[in-house]
C-alpha cells in the first residue's frame, strides 16, 4: 500500500492536529472518515458532523513518541504523546486510521489528559 506507512500516518496525524487543517472545514472533511467519531480529552463524544459544524479546538500541539500497530491490511491503530502548549496540558492519544477509497482516513480518535511530562515519556524509551 504505502512503503513508509508510519511516516505517512504520522504526517496525516500532524496535519490533523495542525492549525491549517483545523481551521479548514474542507480539509477536515477530507481527513475524517464519514463514520468518524471521537472521545475527546473532555470526556465528551463527537462525530464528524459535529466536528465540521462546530469546529475543533484551535491549539498549538506537538506529537511525540508516535507508534503504529497494524490491525488489518487496511486498519492501523496509532498512539502518541501530545504536548498542548496553548492549554498547557499533555495528553495520551490514540487513533484508528482506515484505508478508504484509496486514501487513509481518520476513523476514531481519543485523547486522555495525563499528568505525565514529556521528559518522563522520553526517558522511558
Amino acid at each position: 500500500m504505502i512503503e513508509n506507512l508510519k511516516e505517512h500516518l504520522q504526517q496525516l496525524e500532524e496535519s490533523h492536529t495542525g492549525m491549517e487543517v483545523r481551521m479548514s472545514r474542507e480539509k477536515l472533511d477530507e481527513i475524517l472518515a464519514e463514520d468518524f467519531f471521537e472521545i475527546g480529552s473532555s470526556g465528551y463524544m463527537y462525530d464528524k458532523k459535529e466536528c465540521l459544524e462546530t469546529g475543533v479546538v484551535l491549539t498549538k500541539m506537538k506529537l511525540h513518541n508516535y507508534e503504529i500497530y497494524p490491525l488489518a491490511h487496511d486498519v492501523v491503530l496509532t498512539t502518541y504523546f501530545l504536548v498542548d502548549t496553548t492549554r498547557e496540558r499533555n495528553t495520551l492519544r490514540s487513533s484508528i486510521w482506515k484505508f478508504i477509497d484509496g486514501k487513509w482516513q481518520l476513523y476514531f480518535h481519543q485523547g486522555t489528559i495525563t499528568p505525565l511530562q514529556l521528559n518522563s515519556i522520553m526517558s522511558s524509551l
